[in-house]
């Protein structure tokens, strides 16, 4: 959620809204509400009236007015659990139990600080006679409430997003208790907010050694160490869990998609199938089989499992898997169902966005393009919700790449770094055509795909808050700028020796992360050998395919038209600035060129490469290597050019996009 709902400025109206909140609190509920809506009326996306609101309704009986006010705040931020927990008690007060103890449980899932939820949870358990979920939920009240009153703020802190304010309460609370192993946890949680992924696996690891026979602490280290792409290392942490517990559903669930991480495709499928072999319909481990089969290009046997998981739980995750194959088509009987399922309020705020991506692409599969599109726009908006993206500090970021990265650092920085050719960075925007720049180039006898690395982005990450030798902490970029030529050798050393467990033993391997254009200069001064191709697609197709895309994690610009459109601009701003100070070091490969001429492009990147031509990577679809990204059955599959002018059928929706790519905004530096 954003500090401008949650804390706006000192205005009238928001002297209006503490004031409200001071007749709430004191009981006098009518004066409360009659200010409260006045205040809405002149700034309605205020979060917390909002909520304050919902409740002077519920406190005065008014359930259906409590409720659509609830309803009105979860548009805009739909994992508040607060306003969740509010939701319970409306379904607890009109006898509904079954649906508030539902309720209570999504409202602890966004906010485990919440200990009226759990209470209330536990009563309504008891009087239902469902006994072993009021012990489960009695354990995990005893938790909560035995939290120092500061690691519980910092947990509340960190579900309403305010994750500066809980790092500070974090390591206010270390300093005094160095060896408080959920303190490490928390602050661990914010490193991962932070993406400062080291610094939360050594939190961590100390923790684990502290408290071995914590199993929280292993699992959010094994999901940290997944993010990080040490799957080795992951998965041998999942084996110890199983060892202390071979019987654990979720252990082995644990271990098995690490195998799947670690590219172990056989070991994986058989631990999902020994998973459904004890619970057959369960539909997560459904999903998680049906993405393994996916990968390494088992289509069809993909499809039957996401098929049986959305029959069996009406899982949205497995609906919109299906979708994203890119090549399933929905029947009409499906079609209805999902539309059915879109409209029901129990369905938790993540469900509710893959059936909208789902039900976007039915419909443009049938040609319906109106109809997708509001179902697009409506998956976007709540995804959009749920992030905190900042279209300000990207480009204050990119300035500060285009004025600190300039020709006089490159200049200075002939030597160092390490000298060794061998990765191959394929970057820009997403859904540029990388994948299917990668499946072309992994087909040649020299070449090792990957996947997306996250090496760079953990690098720019860890050297943001570095120190230079007089100690002052510049930052990233700035940093750069103080490194020695053995600082950026062992950088790039370093960098290499982490990509290791990803290759398969050619002399060259690919790193896809598009992310990485960013960060194009940190890549010269550890690696000036690698070589660098720039994946660039027409504006519009390439942003509305962006649009159409429910990422994994990441990519939060892509949720809103006008965001897109400026990050595409800011992309190829700095990109100009990267061929100016860098020239000739990076090459650039249009899409729709790629498709119109494969064979002389594929020369040209050859040439680049400094790589002799290859018959076989014409025939890239032929190869059966596992593909990790969205358009994985698309690569599959000899080039088509239907994607091309996709976007035509939505022109009369895209006005804020059209509008956006006709700005720069870097046009101040």
């Amino acid at each position: 959620m954003t500090d401008a709902r949650r804390n706006p400025v000192t205005t009238p109206t928001a002297a209006r809204a503490k004031e409200a909140q001071a007749l709430l609190e004191g009981g006098r509920l009518a004066e409360a509400q009659e200010l409260l809506s006045l205040h809405l009326r002149e700034s309605p996306e205020d979060c917390d009236a909002l909520y304050a609101l919902a409740v002077s309704h519920r406190l005065q009986a008014a359930h259906e007015r409590a409720e659509q006010t609830l309803h009105q705040l979860l548009l805009l931020e739909p994992d508040n659990g607060r306003a969740l927990q509010e939701l319970g008690h409306l379904a607890r007060d009109q006898g509904e139990y079954d649906d508030a103890i539902n309720r209570y449980a999504e409202a602890l899932r966004s906010n485990p600080a919440l200990l009226a939820a759990y209470r209330n949870r536990i009563t309504l358990l008891q009087k239902s006679g469902r006994l072993v979920e009021a012990r489960q939920t009695q354990a995990q009240l005893d938790l909560a409430a035995g939290l120092p009153k500061t690691l519980l703020a910092a947990t509340d802190l960190l579900a309403q997003g305010r994750v500066l304010k809980a790092e500070r309460l974090c390591r206010s609370f270390l300093r005094e208790h160095p060896h408080h192993t959920e303190a490490m946890r928390l602050l661990a949680e914010v490193g991962v907010r932070l993406g400062a992924l080291e610094e939360a696996q050594f939190l961590l690891e100390s923790a684990c050694e502290l408290d071995p026979e914590n199993k929280r602490l292993r699992i959010e280290l094994i999901r940290v160490l997944g993010r990080r792409q040490r799957f080795a290392d992951s998965l041998a942490q999942a084996e110890l869990l199983l060892a202390g517990d071979p019987e654990n559903l979720q252990y082995q669930s644990l271990r098995a998609i690490e195998q799947l991480q670690l590219g172990d495709f056989a070991a994986a499928l058989a631990s999902f199938e020994a998973i459904l072999a004890r619970v057959p319909d369960d539909p997560v481990t459904l999903t998680s089989r049906g993405h393994a089969l996916k990968t390494c290009g088992r289509s069809r046997e993909a499809i039957d499992a996401y098929r049986r998981a959305a029959e069996v739980r009406h899982y949205g995750e497995a609906w919109h898997a299906l979708a994203n194959l890119k090549t399933y088509t929905f029947s009409d009987a499906q079609l209805e169902q999902m539309l059915a399922e879109s409209e029901k309020s129990s369905y938790s705020p993540m469900d509710r966005v893959y059936l909208a991506f789902a039900l976007g692409k039915a419909f443009e599969d049938r040609g319906d393009y109106s109809r997708a599109f509001d179902h697009f726009a409506r998956g976007n908006a709540l995804r959009a919700r749920q992030l905190r993206y900042s279209a300000e500090q990207l480009q204050s970021e990119m300035k500060s790449q285009l004025s600190t990265m300039d020709a006089e650092l490159f200049e200075a920085a002939v030597h160092g770094g390490s000298e060794a050719p061998d990765p191959i960075f394929i970057l820009g925007m997403p859904r540029a055509g990388s994948t299917l720049l990668e499946q072309i180039l992994a087909s040649h006898s020299q070449i090792d795909g990957t996947r997306e690395l996250p090496n760079i982005l953990s690098l720019a990450q860890k050297l943001r808050r570095r120190r230079s030798v007089s100690g002052e902490r510049p930052g990233y970029p700035g940093i750069l700028r103080s490194l020695s030529s053995g600082d950026r050798r062992s950088l790039g050393e370093s960098y290499l020796e982490q990509a290791a467990v990803h290759r398969h033993g050619a002399p060259r391997f690919i790193d896809k992360m598009p992310n990485n254009f960013r960060h194009i200069g940190l890549i010269h001064l550890i690696l000036p050998q690698a070589r660098i191709i720039d994946a660039r697609r027409e504006p519009m197709a390439c942003c509305f395919s962006n649009f159409q895309q429910l990422f994994a994690e990441g990519q939060e610009f892509s949720y809103d038209l006008t965001d897109l459109g400026h990050y595409y601009r800011c992309y190829e701003g700095v990109m100009t600035h990267w061929d100016t100070v860098l020239p000739k070091r990076v090459l650039r490969v249009q899409h729709e060129r790629l498709l119109d001429d494969l064979e002389g492009e594929l020369h040209r990147l050859f040439e680049y490469l400094e790589l002799p031509f290859e018959d076989g990577c014409l025939r890239f679809w032929e190869s059966d290597r596992a593909v990790r990204t969205p358009s994985s059955e698309q690569v599959r599959r000899p080039l088509f050019h239907d994607a091309q002018y996709r976007w035509q059928n939505y022109a009369d929706r895209l006005g804020p996009l059209s509008e956006a790519l006709g700005e720069d905004p870097l046009r101040s530096v």
